[in-house]
């Protein structure tokens, strides 16, 4: 008798080949995901702007460098004076702000005044800001069209 090849034992290598591990990554549903956070991204944050809807007057002033975020103070059409979005009286403004500031007067301040407010009340508010120390008071306006 004689045998014609490993029948039954040994390897077989059709077996072999069908069934490896795969040793790849699948990348596709990594990038799904990172395109699903950037659309979500991408729609929140024009909504993390802090503020309140006014009316900005229009200038042919160029835009100020920035080197970290500034405190907003804003001055609605009636002459409400908001710090970041929450309305404070202006007596109590200047205590707000040092307490946020931490005795760092250097700090920018920007002040948005709505143009159908007073130009005394803008004033008013940047004077008690200056007066106080707070050197680095800037306004606000929407570009020439």
């Amino acid at each position: 008798m004689q045998m014609h090849g490993n029948k039954g034992g040994g390897h077989r290598t059709g077996f072999s080949k069908r069934h490896q591990q795969m040793s790849e990554i699948n990348v596709t549903p990594f990038v799904d995901v990172m395109l699903v956070l950037l659309v979500v991204f991408m729609v929140t944050a024009p909504l993390l702007t802090v503020g309140v809807p006014i009316d900005l007057p229009n200038s042919q002033a160029n835009n100020l460098p920035e080197n970290n975020t500034p405190l907003s103070i804003t001055i609605d059409e009636e002459g409400r004076i908001y710090l970041q979005d929450e309305e404070v009286e202006l007596q109590q403004l200047v205590a707000r702000i040092t307490v946020i500031f931490e005795n760092r007067k250097e700090d920018r301040i920007y002040v948005h005044g709505d143009q159908g407010v007073s130009y005394g009340r803008v004033m008013e508010v940047m004077g008690l800001l200056n007066g106080n120390g707070f050197s680095r008071v800037a306004m606000v306006t929407d570009p020439a069209r």
